[in-house]
């Protein structure tokens, strides 16, 4: 069932990007080779589709192409634990550093959490560990604050005591993710450690593939935008206009923009690998005249239907979920400028990947938007 088109609406709604997923799509496992999971190519000039694996990406790519990467690691960012009064078990996702051991959380269940409500944690085996926390605040989004202590170092314990935050649509035993989530959930090129869910565009890619990329005379280059709530948290608003991203940190170093740079004057393409490339390069562009410059920051852009795009020019991603801000920025960069188009477009590629029986979400499929 499809929803009216927005040009016959005052203004898009978020309903606008639903679609029905049947849940055998929903990849619960990564394939048994990064580079051997499925690619469908929408090429925008002729609104065609094609069918590809990933490791055929250098056809696709000519010499003088700029590829850019989101090389964040992600954190061991999911803990557990029992409330000191009661034991009732908990579990928390960090989400923002206030301070070493200051941070926002989401804490499940935390109807009931209030503030003073302490909180012991387990090791993943489910054994005490020396780690406690109290709640300090709960905010408007139903985020807890939390005061860590009895470690003096969170960072430096986590990656004993912290579990990989696959996406709730991942289901697993009650022991949680697997070693092998642990290195599948995470690009080979990773290395800043800051996001809380991974630049899944970039998990498709082996280190044999990126050197291919490279003999075909396409330059690589990273940025670094560490991925929080914001990339993932679900629309609200009816009108999509009215929904308001959270904040994210970025890097852009300057060996990026000057290969940003050096694609521009030869004319080469700028491929982006992921939305969150998509996002920081856009931010960047918007904020100096349609150039990209070194810069470290934060940003909170929203890339949706009828946006435009000054610093990229072509994509690849993985296939999104309904109503999701990722499923809008692809359905703005299939139609530039345009309200409708790309969004029709999207949902009937995403009609034909249900039909074909490919792969969605984290662990999922890939597309290239050229």
């Amino acid at each position: 069932m499809t929803s009216p088109e927005p040009e016959e609406c005052q203004a898009l709604q978020t309903h606008h990007f639903f679609y029905d997923l049947p849940p055998d799509r929903i990849a619960q496992e990564p394939a048994a080779v990064r580079d051997q999971s499925r690619l469908m190519v929408f090429r925008r000039g002729e609104g065609t589709l094609e069918h590809r694996i990933f490791s055929q990406l250098p056809d696709l790519l000519s010499p003088g192409d700029l590829l850019v990467l989101n090389d964040s690691r992600v954190m061991p960012a999911r803990l557990r634990g029992r409330k000191d009064t009661g034991g009732g078990a908990v579990e928390i996702l960090l989400l923002k550093e206030e301070a070493p051991m200051d941070w926002w959380v989401m804490l499940r269940p935390g109807k009931r959490v209030r503030a003073g409500t302490r909180i012991r944690f387990q090791t993943p085996g489910g054994s005490e560990s020396p780690l406690e926390a109290s709640v300090l605040e709960k905010n408007a989004e139903g985020w807890c604050r939390l005061r860590f202590s009895g470690v003096a170092n969170l960072r430096a314990v986590l990656e004993t005591l912290g579990e990989t935050p696959l996406p709730p649509y991942m289901t697993r035993a009650s022991t949680g993710p697997t070693p092998w989530d642990r290195e599948r959930y995470q690009t080979v090129y990773a290395h800043p450690e800051g996001s809380v869910a991974a630049p899944t565009a970039g998990l498709h890619f082996t280190p044999a593939l990126l050197d291919q990329i490279r003999g075909r005379g396409v330059t690589i280059a990273l940025l670094t935008l560490h991925v929080g709530y914001g990339t993932f948290a679900p629309v609200k608003s009816d009108r999509i206009g009215d929904h308001v991203m959270h904040e994210e940190q970025f890097v852009v170093p300057p060996e990026t923009a000057d290969a940003w740079r050096c694609a521009r004057e030869s004319g080469g393409r700028v491929v982006a690998v992921g939305t969150t490339c998509v996002r920081v390069l856009e931010h960047v562009a918007r904020a100096h005249g349609g150039r990209i410059v070194p810069e470290a920051g934060s940003t909170r852009i929203f890339l949706h239907p009828p946006a435009r795009f000054l610093a990229v020019d072509a994509l690849i991603t993985n296939f999104h979920l309904p109503e999701s801000t990722l499923l809008m920025l692809v359905s703005a960069f299939a139609a530039p400028g345009e309200t409708g188009r790309g969004r029709t477009q999207m949902l009937h590629a995403y009609q034909e990947a249900i039909r074909l029986q490919y792969r969605f979400y984290s662990y999922g499929d890939a597309m290239f938007i050229a």
